[in-house]
């Protein structure tokens, strides 16, 4: 398979790479009850050494400044520099502009490109988050079209529960809270545009809605001041065997930026191409190995029931390529326009791997089992985004911001076949299903203000705000009679549909009080009114073959809800080294559209509505004690956290009467959950040595079931796990910079045990569907060979780790780029 991919056009660097890599790959699975042998010991040789130069601390304008004074802000153009990651060795810790500009509450986590460049093997945007507190993205595999962000009080099916801008773009696709068609936009961004990244923790700003309950994530592109362009070309090579898959996996990616300011108008173009062939996303499991068929694999699902493992299933070849524009024009001195367009293209195959063989014939056969239907497709995918925005920086009495943003599926659809042909041949029905989401939409707008009575200085600011919100939802699947040259439309058939809106209106207002130069008091609150409309079903039974034997339109009641959540937050600054901050904030998160009313059947998962759900209501309380240095801080994070009526999804394995098996999945309201914990960070240059910077975090999350009246199962849940939240979660790495040339990194990422079911019985680690406690290491060798030229080597999960979160992640993966800056 490497020869093929070689063809398609990978460098002769990633052939080399992947003729050296260790053939052991990820070992092979005969049994689950089968121990894995030990990995050889890995050395890695480092350059000569050279005499260390030491890093010269710098005063930054965030270590001058306390958070109770704010009165030491930067011009505009140093805060620039700051998110570009320009300003200083350690710009990374100042304040975000969005924090100073709106004073805040939230304590912050930053990375900039500069930073990223260095220590992170970055071929997606979401990679350059790869090591900040608290944060995990499950990233499946390079180019990943369904990558959710998980903090540190929730998991990898919450999507809808933590909010991601690019500028003024919200890329959160707040249409689900899922880890699949509503993962955030992350493949619009080309990663050379990105400046700086920031994290907020918590619900305790007015100005952001209650999906903020997990966080909010800033990502900011690097606007110019001058003439630039760059561009990159990485190579990732995977080796790779476990089960009956064994190959090796080859992704190639171009990612280009450029951009100038000439007077008034400032602009930036980027753009990213990416070829990505991906190890299996998905094993066929059936309930026992059919009759007459030899090859496959003995094993159990994550709750102990047989899942014998029959084949792989999604085998993907992505081919994305995405563009964005940005332009700034200065109104008058005081006051900025902007405008952003943005497009993304994925066209994405995948054709499953049988591992059984008839006894009779001696060749492959599907063995009648339909999970191979449904993981062979074709997926076409545009996207496109548009945002604008108008904002004042006079720094004086008042300043606003008016932006708006939307975000099309101009084309999405998913072409697979209905079945399998009948034992023992190897082959598809020919006719199959055409899945829309083309039409799915939703547009933002927001009209902000910041009053300063007493000017910036004073001991008031006021920042106040008016938003609005739609998410359309449209989501047909139809019968086709040739499934891979079907029209949109199919035969015009319709197997189901879901199709519905929500829209929220919310005011809210806050006021940054300094009570002293050292304490400050911020006070707010958001009123929010919500409703779900136009909330429309259509399902259908079938036979084996896919004829409708019947259908039951049904259309969904409306659902409206209005609620008022007050925040607050008391910092003190003892001295210029030490902060204090107690924060609290009380959220409502609203379910999404495909929560109500998505049924829908996509890879061999089906995902049912629930279309009386209610709001969850959080309670989110944290005391922060942070010192600070002018090269580093360290911070230590009490919270807790409670939520009532959660919205929390269910997988459960359903087997038909071949004995083929899939994953239903559906949505319910928990009555009351709990979550505490305890987080330490820090990040620090020049320890014991000069040049040598050490960055690492760990949390520990006690997260119980409260109260859950409404299951049916056969034991209580009560006191259980919330399903997704691991118990322990932490990250150490160094990064070791002799001389302005050279930069090496490794870094550890550690993940504990967690659950996917309410009463936590999925407790088989190590097979597909399982959520399994992993522990990776990464390393990267950053060489600047000139002022134009640099070169990166690195690898990631230098150990092959194995593991499954519900899907096999990447073993051992060489990762070779080089950057030319014009």
């Amino acid at each position: 398979m490497l020869s093929r991919h070689a063809r398609c056009g990978v460098s002769v660097v990633a052939v080399q790479a992947a003729l050296l890599a260790s053939s052991s790959g990820v070992f092979a699975q005969g049994s689950p009850r089968e121990l894995p042998r030990e990995l050889p010991a890995v050395t890695v040789d480092a350059p000569a050494t050279v005499k260390p130069k030491p890093r010269k601390p710098v005063q930054t304008a965030g270590t001058r400044r306390n958070s109770a004074n704010p009165a030491a802000e930067r011009p505009a153009s140093a805060a620039a520099a700051d998110e570009q990651g320009a300003g200083s060795a350690r710009a990374s810790l100042d304040q975000p502009a969005a924090v100073a500009r709106y004073q805040l509450p939230q304590r912050s986590f930053s990375i900039t490109a500069k930073q990223v460049d260095e220590t992170i093997n970055l071929k997606d945007p979401e990679d350059a988050i790869k090591y900040m507190p608290s944060l995990f993205v499950r990233k499946r595999n390079d180019g990943d079209n369904q990558a959710v962000l998980a903090t540190r009080s929730w998991g990898l099916n919450s999507s809808a529960r933590t909010l991601i801008y690019y500028d003024d773009l919200l890329i959160s696709a707040l249409i689900g809270n899922n880890n699949s068609g509503a993962s955030p936009k992350w493949n619009l961004i080309s990663p050379e545009a990105i400046g700086r990244v920031d994290f907020l923790n918590g619900p305790f700003a007015a100005a952001y809605p209650g999906n903020s309950i997990g966080g909010v994530l800033l990502i900011t592109s690097k606007m110019p001041a001058k003439p630039f362009a760059v561009a990159k070309e990485t190579v990732s090579v995977m080796p790779w065997n476990q089960y009956g898959t064994k190959d090796t996996y080859v992704t190639s990616q171009t990612s280009a930026a450029a951009g100038n300011r000439d007077g008034k108008l400032s602009w930036l173009v980027s753009a990213n191409h990416l070829d990505s062939y991906q190890q299996p996303l998905s094993y066929v499991t059936n309930g026992s190995l059919p009759a007459g068929t030899t090859g496959g694999y003995l094993a159990l699902n994550k709750t102990g029931q047989i899942a014998d493992v029959v084949g792989a299933g999604v085998l993907a070849h992505s081919q994305q390529t995405s563009g964005n524009l940005r332009v700034a024009y200065d109104v008058s001195p005081l006051v900025q326009a902007t405008y952003s367009f943005g497009v993304w293209n994925n066209h994405q195959t995948s054709d499953p791997q049988t591992y059984l063989k008839s006894t009779v014939t001696g060749l492959p056969t599907f063995a009648g089992i339909t999970g191979f239907a449904s993981n062979k497709y074709t997926w076409d995918q545009t996207h496109i985004s548009n945002a604008v925005a108008l904002r004042s920086d006079t720094k004086g009495t008042f300043d606003f911001d008016l932006s708006a943003s939307s975000y099309n599926y101009l084309h999405d659809t998913l072409l697979n076949p209905y079945t399998v042909v009948q034992s023992p041949g190897l082959g598809y029905s020919l006719n199959g299903k055409v899945t829309r989401m083309d039409g799915t939409n939703w547009q933002n707008a927001d009209a902000k203000g910041i009053w300063r009575p007493f000017g910036i200085d004073g001991p008031h600011e006021i920042s106040f705000g008016v938003h609005g919100d739609r998410y359309r939802l449209e989501n047909p699947a139809y019968a086709s009679t040739v499934w891979f040259n079907a029209p949109s439309t199919g035969n015009g058939q319709l197997y189901s549909t879901g199709v519905g809106e929500t829209r929220t209106e919310a005011l809210w207002a806050q006021d940054a009080w300094k009570i002293t130069p050292i304490v400050k008091l911020t006070l707010g609150g958001r009123l929010e009114s919500w409703q779900a409309v136009e909330g429309f079903n259509l399902n259908t039974t079938t036979t084996g073959a896919g004829v409708v034997t019947s259908a039951v339109p049904t259309w969904q009641p409306g659902l409206s809800s209005t609620n008022f959540s007050p925040k607050a937050s008391l910092s003190f600054d003892p001295n210029k080294d030490w902060n204090v901050t107690a924060n609290f904030g009380e959220a409502y998160r609203y379910p999404t559209v495909t929560e109500l009313y998505q049924n829908i059947s996509v890879g061999g998962v089906t995902y049912l509505a629930n279309p009386l759900l209610s709001p969850e209501q959080d309670f989110t309380g944290e005391l922060n004690l942070e010192r600070r240095w002018v090269d580093g801080r360290v911070r230590l994070t009490m919270f807790g956290e409670r939520t009532n009526n959660a919205l929390i999804s269910q997988s459960t394995t359903v087997t038909d009467a071949s004995g083929a098996q899939s994953v239903q999945t559906a949505v319910s309201n928990v009555a009351a959950i709990r979550m505490q914990g305890v987080e330490l960070s820090a990040d620090k240059d020049n320890v014991l040595v000069g040049s040598l910077q050490v960055f690492g975090s760990v949390i520990y999350v006690d997260s119980r079931i409260i109260s859950d009246p409404n299951w049916k199962g056969p034991t209580s849940v009560v006191g259980k796990r919330v399903p997704f939240v691991p118990d322990w979660r932490a990250k150490f790495g160094v990064t070791y910079r002799p001389n302005d040339s050279w930069a090496y990194t490794i870094a550890a990422r550690y993940s504990g045990k967690q659950y996917s079911t309410l009463d936590n019985t999925d407790s088989v680690s190590h097979v597909y569907g399982a959520f399994d406690n992993f522990f990776v290491v990464d390393l990267k060798i950053h060489y600047s060979a000139t002022k134009n030229f640099a070169f990166d080597f690195g690898i990631d999960n230098l150990f092959n780790e194995q593991y499954f979160l519900f899907h096999p992640f990447p073993g051992r993966t060489f990762v070779l780029a080089g950057k030319y800056t014009f």
